[in-house]
């Protein structure tokens, strides 16, 4: 049975193997990407490199986790959580659908829905560190706006994917199936504004 590990050993030199293979990921991709090439960038050798991650697809999915969690906290410090839906909802799309469009954020959607079947804790991973954590900062928001009085949401769950999948509409599914690969600052407006216009006719008070 090929089954991936799910344990990662973390020792001295685990965060520049991570940054190391972040830098290869990015240029190369995930096929491109050699454990060789990788262990020479991060500066360990490859037995250090297993120690700590004993498949390049746990390795991809660490990095993948730690850059969804690093743009998270910057979209988050970015926001003015006292400012009101329409604002926050704007700069929160635009940094979803940055990552949507992404070279690395399509990558790792891409190896997650190639590999799900046989390495179903990759599909969880990604799950975890890119839409439940969309869902976790945005229900967060919600909170307090539904305490102001600007919002009125029972299941903020479902509505912070609802969000979510009103920033992909016209740019993901064009993106993935490669009909397009660039989009205007016109195009991704255009679904900033239908997004949020949505959002606020079933949500605003």
């Amino acid at each position: 049975m090929n089954q991936l590990k799910s344990e990662i050993k973390r020792g001295r030199k685990f965060d520049q193997v991570l940054e190391g293979a972040r830098a290869v990921f990015l240029k190369d991709g995930f096929e491109g990407a050699s454990v060789d090439i990788i262990a020479r960038e991060a500066g360990v050798s490859k037995a250090t490199m297993y120690s700590y991650f004993p498949d390049k697809r746990l390795l991809f999915m660490e990095v993948a986790a730690n850059e969804c969690k690093c743009q998270a906290a910057a979209a988050t410090a970015s926001i003015d959580m006292s400012a009101q839906p329409e604002a926050v909802l704007r700069k929160a799309a635009a940094h979803l659908i940055d990552y949507f469009l992404s070279d690395f954020g399509l990558r790792v959607f891409r190896i997650c829905v190639a590999e799900a079947d046989r390495f179903p804790e990759l599909g969880q991973k990604f799950y975890d560190s890119g839409p439940a954590l969309v869902e976790t900062t945005l229900s967060g928001y919600f909170d307090l706006a539904i305490a102001r009085g600007e919002l009125a949401i029972d299941d903020k769950s479902l509505a912070a994917h609802q969000f979510s999948e009103l920033c992909k509409a016209r740019l993901f599914p064009r993106l993935v199936f490669g009909v397009q690969t660039q989009f205007s600052k016109a195009e991704i407006a255009t679904v900033i504004d239908g997004a949020v216009e949505m959002f606020m006719a079933r949500y605003g008070t």
